[in-house]
């Protein structure tokens, strides 16, 4: 964003007998060496890791263990690392509370780039809510009500996730090869999610982050076929209030605080002519030096000068960029404008929180939910301005549905972007896609948004919702999810 947000054939997947990490207890051996799936996560231990792993992932191993209790007492839940050699990504996964055995999978990510997933499942969308200072609170609208669902910390450096020697990793696609083999590793070694449909989904830079991750997952297919392993059954994508496409968003920042595309306007009348003025040059320059070819130094001269015309006028405001209909409530380096992501890194900072979901007691500082380096990283390499609306259309055209919604009070990742890239969006379906009419969705006889939807793509609007929709919306976002998930229409 022009603001930074804050391969052998082998049929079996093995348990490696002892735990590569013994720091929850002593080493123990599942099956006594034997290269088998561990085909039951009931099988897990609560106290200690099993070490899942395959010859044709050599680089790759994933710890997995119960912690049960700890969010959601309806379900099973289970806590692990995806292990690199010497990088480590923290994960959670939630059973579904319907038919675990039956219904989907959901992949959940976060965006920043450099931000922990525990945002999502403790602030939006996950079994449970830290809402204060008391802890976990039960969630009845969250997505694992018809879902199994995993929420990563993802990449290296996030959250619970750590590197031994200061590696990192500055590109989606560099992260997208780590959560393919993750995806891989793991239906294989519990035959009852084989075959099951699979849907990635994220939120912000997740705009960027799934649409690359799905197109690594769906590729790698082949490579499993060809091991004689069963490829993923990658059904949709689904991205919330993302940054897909960063050209078109940037008329919507004019859009969002000069017009009431979303609230009345909030800038005063000259600084919106002057931003009016300036946006014709703004995109011009991007799409020269970022679109058309990519030059780094145009193209970063291209960031500064608009972040300048275009972002500093909003943020004399002091309006809250995820929620343009509320202020920005505490510093938002420190809060990213909701203090409850304070109660959030307080609930995880606790020892016995952290020794009961398994986490490396080598990680010792105090949990953050954005890491600055991790963004830092990304923007040295200037991640965000690779093109990546070519890889949802290249899903679309082989099958894979794409569900973009955005929360209408955003200004960071607005619904005009999101919805302009979507209708120029280059494929099969467009000319369908785009003379379809925006229609209402209702939940419960109530208007929820707008929608326009053709061969597989769907756009979608959720009103009085800003960056986080989960948050705001749990009733329309929760529905919304599940009419997906059936495959039924908004």
């Amino acid at each position: 964003m022009l603001l930074k947000a804050i391969c052998a054939s082998f049929v079996g997947w093995a348990v490696l007998g002892s735990a590569q990490q013994t720091f929850l207890g002593n080493q123990y051996s599942y099956n006594d060496g034997l290269f088998t799936p561990a085909e039951d996560l009931s099988t897990l231990s609560e106290n200690e890791f099993t070490t899942l792993a395959h010859p044709a992932f050599p680089r790759y191993s994933v710890r997995v263990k119960k912690s049960s209790d700890f969010c959601d007492t309806t379900v099973k839940s289970y806590t692990g690392y995806i292990d690199i050699e010497a990088r480590h990504l923290f994960f959670y996964f939630f059973e579904s509370r319907n038919d675990p055995d039956k219904d989907d999978v959901i992949f959940w990510t976060n965006g920043g780039p450099g931000c922990s997933s525990s945002l999502g499942l403790f602030m939006e969308l996950g079994p449970c809510r830290v809402l204060d200072a008391n802890g976990t609170k039960f969630h009845p609208e969250s997505w694992n009500s018809n879902a199994n669902i995993f929420f990563v910390d993802q990449p290296i450096g996030v959250g619970f996730s750590y590197a031994e020697y200061g590696e990192t990793v500055g590109t989606t696609e560099e992260a997208a090869k780590d959560i393919a083999s993750f995806v891989a590793i793991f239906f294989e070694n519990f035959s009852k999610f084989k075959g099951r449909a699979f849907h990635m989904a994220g939120e912000s830079y997740g705009g960027r982050y799934i649409p690359v991750f799905a197109s690594e997952v769906y590729d790698q297919n082949a490579r499993l076929v060809e091991a004689g392993m069963t490829p993923i059954n990658l059904q949709s994508v689904m991205i919330g209030n993302g940054i897909t496409d960063f050209y078109t968003m940037v008329a919507g920042y004019y859009d969002m605080v000069c017009s009431p595309a979303s609230v009345a306007p909030i800038l005063d009348i000259g600084s919106c002519v002057r931003m009016k003025q300036t946006l014709p040059r703004c995109q011009k320059m991007l799409k020269d030096s970022c679109v058309d070819i990519f030059d780094a130094i145009s193209c970063s001269a291209a960031e500064l000068f608009c972040g300048n015309e275009i972002s500093v006028p909003f943020f004399s405001t002091g309006k809250n960029p995820y929620d343009i209909s509320k202020d920005c409530e505490g510093r938002i380096e420190d809060t990213l404008c909701y203090p409850v992501t304070k109660h959030i890194s307080s609930y995880l900072d606790r020892p016995a929180v952290r020794a009961q979901l398994g986490v490396d007691p080598a990680l010792t500082a105090n949990f953050s939910s954005c890491s600055n380096d991790v963004g830092a990283a990304f923007a040295a390499n200037m991640d965000e301005y690779r093109l990546t609306y070519h890889y949802v259309a290249a899903l679309l055209e082989r099958g894979v549905r794409a569900l973009i919604y955005v929360g209408k009070n955003d200004w960071i990742c607005n619904h005009v972007g999101n919805e302009a890239w979507t209708h120029a969006l280059e494929w099969s379906g467009h000319a369908e896609f785009a003379g379809a009419p925006l229609r209402p969705w209702n939940v419960s006889g109530a208007q929820a948004g707008m929608a326009r939807s053709a061969g597989g793509l769907t756009f979608a609007t959720i009103e009085g919702a800003g960056h986080m929709v989960p948050y705001d919306k749990p009733k329309e976002s929760l529905e919304m999810v599940n009419r997906w998930l059936r495959g039924e229409s908004l």
